[in-house]
């Protein structure tokens, strides 16, 4: 006899569940900073190194032109960041910060270890779960 599936034994599910509960424990940081994960997520790319190319950036986020420019038109109206065309290549866009966009990544230093406090996990258990995490997103996007 088949056995039933069961939530509670998915993986796609803990993964899932995991992201939000993640997502929860960065939201009012995110909230005080006045960005939205995706936001976020693009800062964390430009404090990386910067300027980044528009194409880059949603190939380093998994991002396609259609989610990735809402968010930076948003990122720009706030004053975090500048689109600018290439003098050399007026197709390719670069993504620059302001200095309000700089000065932002003092607030977000805080965000991984509150994360870190909140699992209750040892940093070298985050380290591995991030390891593991990473193993699994390569190994699936080969299979696709």
């Amino acid at each position: 006899m088949t056995e039933i599936p069961r939530l509670d034994r998915q993986v796609c599910f803990a993964l899932y569940s995991a992201s939000r509960a993640a997502t929860a424990v960065y939201r009012p940081v995110l909230d005080d900073m006045g960005l939205t994960y995706p936001q976020y997520l693009v800062m964390l790319v430009l404090w990386e190194s910067e300027p980044r190319g528009v194409k880059e950036l949603g190939e380093e986020l998994g991002l396609d032109s259609g989610t990735l420019s809402p968010l930076l038109k948003r990122l720009e109206a706030l004053g975090l960041v500048e689109r600018r065309r290439s003098g050399e290549d007026e197709r390719r866009v670069a993504v620059h910060l302001t200095s309000a966009g700089r000065s932002l990544s003092a607030k977000a230093a805080a965000i991984p270890q509150r994360l870190a406090k909140s699992a209750g996990l040892s940093p070298r258990e985050l380290e591995q779960l991030r390891e593991t995490l990473g193993k699994l997103t390569a190994a699936l996007h080969n299979a696709v």
